[in-house]
């Protein structure tokens, strides 16, 4: 690991790592820069993030390169119809000492590193989708009574596969929730699709190095957090939350709102846009949060937060084009 900053980061330090940290990533990944953004973003807020796309479209290996380049204990966890918590967490083992003696001794499961790959996250019963669900909220697990702290900084990064959903499991809605962010991973274009192959099945090989650490990514959260927020950006993500919620009183809640959503954002939706924001603002080298930072991040931060009934489903109509609704209706001050 990096030694830690021998001053406090400035908004400069600040955007300079950041593209430090997405070159390097971009030498993994071909393309994708918006989810590249999208995963440092999540790291940064000190996030966990879930990457929706088809097999193929290197969601592992993005995960492998951003632990990679900032210096992170990696974790996978494959998960599978039997996978038990124990496989996830650890577990508490009789073991002989070198007296001969027989003692409890605990084996630590792979969540105990400082970036977590849960990969096919929704193939997993919910009993132990629910081993996750402790650790991405209170950075612990507890197992056989006795609670442990996980490594800091603490990250997970799960993928689910959105066409393949026999035999599967939804998240909860209290599960998504803890995710700050949703990424969509889309299909890479013709050029991108050479690169790829050419860096696949020949000697091309990239070399990332290391750029940063757990500890520059905590720098940059305390920083983040220092971003100026005026009032009447907060109130217009308060309003946002609030009209996602199909029996709002504020008059502000769209039509598409009242006929397909069945449950709204909840608040963590308003702490996700307004930090989210703020490290949007910080990586284009601004140092306030703008109503246009606010309505860059709304889709990654709140298409997972609204459930929408079966009305909904029956005539496609998808999250993101509830959270456009919201933004084409939703004045940035109230009228």
């Amino acid at each position: 690991m990096a030694e830690p900053a021998a001053h406090p980061m400035t908004p400069e330090d600040f955007a300079h790592q950041a593209r430090e940290i997405r070159r390097e990533v971009g030498k993994a990944i071909v393309g994708q820069e918006d989810v590249v953004r999208g995963v440092l973003t999540c790291l940064i807020a000190g996030g966990h993030a879930l990457l929706e796309g088809v097999p193929g479209l290197g969601k592992t290996s993005l995960v492998r390169a951003f632990a990679r380049v900032l210096d992170l204990q990696y974790g996978r966890i494959q998960f599978t119809p039997d996978l038990m918590p124990a496989d996830v967490t650890g577990t508490t083992i009789i073991m002989e000492d070198e007296t001969g003696r027989r003692v409890l001794s605990f084996q630590a499961g792979p969540v105990f590193a400082n970036l977590i790959l849960a990969d096919e996250i929704n193939r997993a019963t919910p009993k132990t989708q629910s081993a996750l669900l402790e650790a991405m909220q209170e950075q612990t697990v507890t197992i056989a009574g006795t609670s442990r702290p996980l490594p800091r900084p603490f990250y997970v990064l799960a993928t689910q596969n959105p066409v393949e959903m026999e035999g599967t499991y939804p998240l909860p809605e209290a599960q998504l929730d803890r995710f700050f962010y949703k990424l969509l991973i889309s299909y890479p274009v013709r050029g991108e699709l050479a690169t790829i192959v050419r860096q696949t099945v020949t000697t091309m090989e990239p070399t990332t190095h290391v750029v940063a650490s757990g500890q520059t990514l905590l720098e940059m959260h305390r920083l983040a957090l220092e971003v100026p927020m005026s009032s009447y950006v907060l109130d217009y993500a308060v309003r946002l939350i609030l009209a996602s919620q199909p029996g709002s009183a504020t008059g502000e809640t769209p039509e598409m709102v009242k006929r397909y959503v069945r449950i709204g954002a909840s608040p963590r939706g308003a702490q996700a846009l307004t930090l989210a924001g703020r490290i949007n603002a910080l990586l284009d080298g601004r140092y306030n949060l703008s109503f246009d930072d606010v309505r860059a991040v709304a889709h990654n931060a709140l298409r997972h937060r609204m459930t929408l009934n079966f009305e909904a489903e029956t005539q496609g109509i998808t999250p993101d084009q509830v959270v456009t609704a919201l933004l084409e209706r939703v004045p940035e001050m109230p009228r």
